[in-house]
């Protein structure tokens, strides 16, 4: 059975399944009178700091569990028309493009760490965690017709607690790996918490007679996950290669090609080249894309050429069933029927 090496703003992705089933094997016991302590030894990889949020909030680690799921099936998502579509949180064990600082490290590593602070945000709000409540009222007055009121994402303990546990690991001393590579983790880590934080946004409610809206009740809330991860994809494609150097009298990452300049604190940052995920190749982590699904007509990522790195593509032919026929009746129904249609899909050779 795997065991995770560390719990940190990766959230053991690479061996996420091993790690979730351990946790989640702990934490159904936390309605027992067992004591926390022990609880807590239970789940793989934890460092001290980690540990004692655990004992001091152990629902806290249900909703770590949760951001792992969450990221992981984000992540998949967003990178659906790539050829690096997130396997290595996908593989039963570590692979080399989330170990060698590449830039889909970054990536995972900025998304765990936004995905943290907004479960735990989110979970402030609908009250699975018992040390946090609502976020604060705004303290600006709202245009006429407007007014603050319902229950706001708690993006402060969010992210006051997020980073407490994300970064722990890269902050210990002792624990290993380069101290290069901790530098970008925490570094891309913040770029992840501060996206977050530009997706808070203003949500109201109407209220009023038949709908008037006369009235918008609103808070602050954050936009779903998935917005998130779209902006930090964008800060993937233009991500800077760093090195790490003397910068007056310590090592700061830099960028590469342009030292001039420091690091900025909204870019992702990496510092090994990432394969161009084209074929299998264990050692550097790629999968290859034999089998992915292309698009035919698309000149984006997803396009076969690109998709296939040239190797060419194989057509076949997939009946898909749609609703059609749609008719709404009044008041207030809609009835479709059932159509069948062949479509034809191509797959890199």
């Amino acid at each position: 059975q795997h065991r995770c090496s560390h719990i940190n703003s990766s959230i053991c992705l690479n061996r996420l399944s091993s790690c979730v089933k351990n946790a989640v094997k702990a934490l159904s016991t936390s309605n027992q009178h067992i004591n926390k302590t022990q609880q807590c030894k239970m789940l793989p990889g934890l460092v001290s700091s980690q540990a004692q949020l655990c004992r001091t909030n152990l629902e806290l680690m249900q909703t770590i569990v949760q951001a792992a799921r969450e990221v992981k099936k984000t992540c998949q998502k967003t990178f659906a028309d790539m050829r690096w579509n997130c396997s290595s949180i996908e593989a039963p064990k570590y692979l080399p493009d989330l170990e060698r600082g590449t830039r889909e490290s970054a990536f995972v590593y900025a998304l765990s760490a936004a995905a943290i602070s907004h479960t735990i945000a989110r979970a402030c709000t609908t009250g699975d965690l018992k040390l946090c409540t609502c976020g604060p009222i705004p303290g600006d007055t709202p245009e006429p017709g407007y007014r603050w009121g319902g229950c706001a994402d708690n993006l402060h303990y969010g992210l006051l607690v997020g980073s407490k546990f994300s970064d722990a690991p890269m902050k210990m001393k002792k624990k290993s790996g380069s101290h290069a590579n901790k530098l970008m983790h925490l570094h891309n880590s913040e770029v992840g918490r501060q996206v977050l934080k530009d997706a808070l946004v203003m949500k109201c409610k109407c209220h009023g007679v038949s709908g008037s809206c006369s009235i918008r009740t609103c808070w602050r809330g954050l936009q779903d996950l998935k917005e998130i991860a779209m902006d930090l994809k964008a800060k993937y494609l233009s991500a800077t290669k760093v090195v790490h150097r003397p910068m007056g009298t310590r090592k700061q990452l830099v960028p590469k090609d342009i030292d001039i300049r420091p690091v900025r604190e909204n870019e992702l940052v990496y510092l090994q080249s990432s394969p161009d995920f084209c074929t299998r190749n264990e050692k550097l982590g790629s999968v290859g894309t034999q089998e992915r699904q292309c698009n035919k007509t698309s000149s984006g990522s997803d396009s076969c050429d690109l998709m296939c790195c040239g190797r060419g593509y194989n057509p076949y032919t997939e009946k898909v069933v749609e609703r059609c026929h749609c008719k709404y009746h009044w008041c207030c129904y809609v009835t479709c029927k059932k159509c069948e249609r062949t479509v034809e899909r191509y797959v890199c050779k």
